[in-house]
């Protein structure tokens, strides 16, 4: 994965501690940063604290980043969302519950179909903190059940069932919204 000059100039300026450098950085990348953030709180003020705490590791760590291993977009990124773990660790809203096995409810896809990006976010927001964040891990970064116990320090059984639990709330969720 090749950088960009522009890129390369970002990265080394960014290194150097260039405030401009910073600045142009975080515009590049604060909408869609924000956008994952926003996925993982419940409500803009978390998220922007979130984006800023991520925003930081990014300048602390950008002499780490190696573009052969990923994008500079993906190594943001993932920053940003180890952030928003830590965000919601620090809340202690982790709880652990073991389940195996889960009954999967079904979700009705045209009711989804129907709905704003803005709509289906603001559902996500109403999960609890840890459901919300397994949610977001499982469905949207597309990490697995063994990935997400070794992120956030659950077990696979719990992260299953927080799963589950997202699934039916949501369904619940669209169920009052079309009565």
């Amino acid at each position: 994965m090749a950088l960009s000059d522009d890129e390369i100039a970002l990265v080394n300026g960014c290194i150097s501690n260039s405030r401009k450098a910073q600045e142009v950085l975080y515009k590049q990348f604060y909408g869609p940063m924000l956008s994952i953030c926003l996925r993982y709180t419940r409500n803009e003020e978390d998220a922007i604290e979130v984006l800023h705490n991520g925003f930081l590791k990014v300048y602390k760590n950008i002499h780490t980043y190696n573009a052969a291993k990923a994008s500079l977009y993906t190594w943001i990124r993932t920053i940003v969302v180890h952030t928003a773990i830590d965000f919601i660790r620090q809340k202690g809203k982790f709880q652990t519950i073991e389940l195996e096995k889960a009954e999967e409810p079904a979700i009705d896809a045209d009711a989804i179909q129907r709905m704003s990006s803005q709509e289906l976010l603001q559902l996500v927001q109403q999960l609890s903190p840890a459901t919300r964040t397994v949610f977001n891990l499982y469905v949207i970064e597309g990490y697995n059940h063994r990935e997400i116990a070794n992120l956030i320090g659950i077990s696979e059984g719990t992260s299953k069932w927080h799963l589950s639990e997202a699934r039916k709330q949501l369904k619940q969720l669209l169920q009052t919204l079309q009565v």
